[in-house]
């Protein structure tokens, strides 16, 4: 019978996905391990392999279709002695995905509300223009329930529901691993765990009072009311930006975020990584001789985050409904900037890692990640994030926090500064940084404690190297 080959989930938050190119067309024998197309999520470009043999009898989604949802039919294929032409009219009962493509259209017959009549006050309280973004990773959407297309329930094991029902989580908010995306109790363990899994609605007692009705943001017809039409052009947001936006809203709306700011000298610093920087041994590569690794500043703030974090363990943790997640590693995530957004790749066990190792791991996660080819293992997940705007001259800024992250470390630019010491005033480059911290897992006094570790270590950077 036919096969029917579907849009896959690439990561455990994708909802959809852009179906940039075919690299099969129909007529052409398949087998399991082949890669058959190029999807695009949000995040990066990934390659899809076939996991049945046959021949592909029709590709219902052409390249180039964006918005496709995961688990809508994209392709069509025959079995072994099946006959091609009698597949491809067979969708076995799936229906083929559409395109979503978003348009806004401008009001045609409003004229524009004038600065005189208050719509100025309207468009700054409304958000009639976007924030600029901070560059803070971009995280990861709640984990979609796994269910077929077009249908509601969400297929369970008794012993998951069960479990779910105690914990007292929703089990449609639990991706499936079973047959099928069944869920089964791992998969509910690990929601658990890993917070992933959103508290069951509870009923409201009879004659409790109505929730309040949530506060609406300006629709894009009352914005663009705003604007003169022909001032503008419309620039629809592609995945990379509607996820952005969805979880720096879930993140400054959900976690109570609370920040401290320290300022740390760097002048041992810059001299103790001038020094690892000269004794580079040198390496032949395609270009040419050059140095095996090259520090930065940045990569001395990561491992300095990530040894602050194991000396204060209670920091380095996650928050969820039932229980507090304890890392055992420092896992620091590293915002970078790529064309439309920002991706956050991660430096695993960052704290047993050597500076150049470190150094050169993140050249590579860093230009993997601004040509969209990182795997989702290698952004997905992390202990903590550092945020660096220091190389644009940024005195200090406080970052969003990314779930399910309990901190964030804004960087800011070290600078020639005044500083008492010994009652006398004299010059000193200074760095101030602010730590975000989500204050149901990290308390005020616990978020001291890690930033003045971290301090400690940026002030007496030869600790980072025993």
């Amino acid at each position: 019978m036919p096969i029917n080959i579907t849009m896959p989930a690439l990561s455990p938050t994708m909802e959809e996905g852009n179906l940039s190119k075919w690299l099969v067309k129909e007529g052409d024998k398949v087998s399991p391990g082949d890669v058959i197309a190029e999807i695009e999520t949000d995040k990066a470009t990934m390659e899809v392999e076939a996991v049945d043999e046959g021949t592909v009898a029709k590709l219902v989604v052409p390249a180039g279709t964006e918005g496709v949802k995961v688990n809508a039919l994209i392709a069509v294929l025959a079995g072994e002695g099946e006959d091609a032409g009698a597949a491809a009219k067979s969708d076995g009962g799936a229906a083929p995905a559409k395109a979503e493509t978003p348009k806004v259209e401008a009001p045609k017959s409003e004229a524009p509300t004038s600065p005189s009549d208050g719509g100025g006050r309207a468009a700054g309280a409304g958000g009639g223009e976007p924030a600029a973004a901070t560059p803070t990773p971009a995280g990861r959407p709640a984990d979609p329930p796994h269910k077929v297309e077009g249908e509601a329930r969400t297929f369970a094991s008794p012993l998951a529901r069960r479990i779910a029902k105690e914990a007292g989580v929703d089990v449609s908010a639990v991706t499936g691993t079973g047959p099928h995306g069944r869920v089964v109790k791992a998969d509910v363990d690990a929601a658990i765990a890993g917070g992933g899994a959103k508290p069951a609605a509870k009923a409201a007692p009879t004659g409790a009072p109505a929730a309040a009705p949530s506060v609406k943001a300006m629709s894009d017809e009352q914005v663009l009311k705003l604007f003169e039409q022909g001032s503008y052009d419309l620039v629809p947001h592609d995945n990379m930006r509607k996820t952005i936006a969805r979880r720096l809203v879930e993140a400054k709306t959900t976690i109570p975020h609370f920040y401290l700011t320290l300022d740390c000298e760097l002048d041992a610093l810059l001299a103790l990584r001038t020094q690892i920087n000269a004794a580079a041994p040198v390496k032949k590569t395609d270009k040419g001789e050059a140095p095996a690794y090259k520090l930065s500043v940045n990569d001395m703030v990561i491992k300095a985050m990530a040894m602050a974090l194991k000396a204060v363990p209670d920091a380095n943790a996650s928050w969820t409904e039932s229980a507090m997640v304890k890392h055992k590693h420092a896992d620091v995530g590293v915002a970078v900037s790529i064309p439309g957004g920002l991706i956050t790749p991660i430096i695993r066990h960052a704290d047993e890692k050597t500076l150049s190792t470190i150094s050169n791991e993140m050249k590579d996660l860093a230009s993997r990640a601004r040509s969209r080819k990182l795997k989702p293992e290698e952004y997905q997940g992390g202990t903590t994030a550092v945020s660096n705007l220091g190389m644009f001259g940024i005195k200090d800024f406080a970052a969003v926090i990314n779930p399910p992250h309990a901190t964030i470390l804004a960087v800011g630019a070290g600078e020639e500064r005044a500083v008492v010491k010994n009652g006398e005033i004299k010059i000193a480059t200074v760095m101030s940084v602010t730590l975000s911290t989500d204050h149901r897992a990290v308390d005020g006094a616990l978020g001291a404690e890690l930033l003045v570790a971290f301090k400690r270590l940026i002030e007496n950077p030869m600790g980072m190297l025993v």
